[in-house]
């Protein structure tokens, strides 16, 4: 089969003929009908020193994918051959406490496909068959592999009763825009988004946000806390940027006894006003990593199948796995003129 490898250590990877993966008995073989390229698959294509030293060469990365069930281990029960699936990137062990207490996406033993596993960017991929979420029909086909990280959005997003209350997203990179979609479908009385890239800005407006503003142009918090409505602050803040100074803003937004929701990654250690923003001013942080599983797929299922939410404007790009140097150059791009891309083989 064809895959995208990291074949050695450093930037860039390879498309290279390998052979097709041999399942173990509790797993599946996908056969791919998509990927998608996630923001954590970009370190890994440039070459990330932590990420390498959980990949040994050569390595298929990608954890965002979909497809048809080609092959069943003797083990793994539920699936038929041609089911079309999803896949969930958090290989859970279910049998630690975390596990035991429906705390799956924190596994004690957690390991993520396609960092620790093999993972999509290929013609098939193995998984585990308790991470395949089964498909009843084919509806959903063209989007199956971006429900991974939609799942991120619906959990950060409905993690708190939004239900009429002022939300502001920091961030609108594809999960921020999921979110802004989110947060409206389901009742949030105001959407109020921080973005830099008029194409996102734009992308933005079309997910519903209400509110877009530049945080380059001028007091970001004061007009986040204006467009909100109410002086004391906003009711929940999604911070889905992971930077610094956007943190620390987002923290000056949030309303005493309000919700702080940090999804967003920093790239190191940062500095914030523990005191004055957190513990004074009494507000929940709420951190969240991944998805519940499965409670964040029932819930993504049904706004999808009820139309309630619509992630396809967000896939902006499509590219044959052959050419995923340009898929990787476009994701990079700095202007940040794209929002999902898929990979087809």
């Amino acid at each position: 089969m064809k895959a995208i490898c990291k074949t050695k250590p450093g930037p860039g990877a390879e498309y290279v003929d390998i052979d097709i993966p041999k399942i173990k008995s509790d797993e599946l073989l996908i056969k791919i009908h998509a990927a998608s390229i996630c923001g954590s698959d970009l370190p890994i294509y440039n070459g990330d020193a932590l990420a390498a030293r959980r990949m040994e060469p050569p390595f298929v990365f990608g954890h965002e994918m979909c497809g048809e069930v080609a092959e069943i281990g003797d083990k793994a029960k539920g699936f038929t051959k041609g089911d079309f699936v999803s896949v969930e990137s958090h290989i859970f062990c279910g049998m630690c406490y975390q596990c035991r207490n429906d705390r799956r996406h924190v596994c004690s033993n957690l390991k993520i496909l396609g960092i620790d596993t093999q993972g999509g960017f290929a013609d098939y991929a193995a998984v585990p068959a308790r991470c395949a979420w089964k498909h009843g029909d084919n509806s959903l086909k063209d989007i199956g592999s971006v429900m991974e990280p939609l799942g991120n959005a619906v959990y950060a997003t409905l993690v708190e009763d939004i239900v009429g209350k002022s939300v502001f997203i920091s961030g609108l990179g594809p999960q921020g825009l999921f979110a802004a979609q989110i947060a409206k479908a389901c009742g949030a009385a105001r959407v109020i988004a921080a973005e830099t890239s008029e194409f996102r800005k734009e992308l933005g407006r079309r997910m519903g946000a209400d509110v877009i503003i530049d945080p380059t142009q001028g007091d970001t918090v004061k007009k986040v806390i204006a467009a909100g409505g109410e002086a004391s602050g906003i009711d929940i803040v999604i911070e889905m940027s992971g930077n610094p100074a956007a943190i620390n803003a987002a923290l000056r937004c949030v309303k005493p006894a309000g919700k702080f929701i940090a999804f967003g990654l920093p790239k190191g250690d940062i500095t914030i006003d523990y005191g004055n923003q957190i513990i004074f001013k009494a507000i929940d942080v709420k951190g969240i990593t991944g998805r519940e599983v499965f409670r964040s797929w029932y819930k993504m299922e049904s706004l999808l199948k009820s139309k309630a939410i619509d992630p396809r404007p967000v896939i902006t790009h499509t590219f044959k796995m052959k050419d995923f140097k340009k898929a990787f150059e476009t994701a990079a791009d700095p202007k940040k003129e794209c929002g999902k891309i898929l990979l087809i083989p």
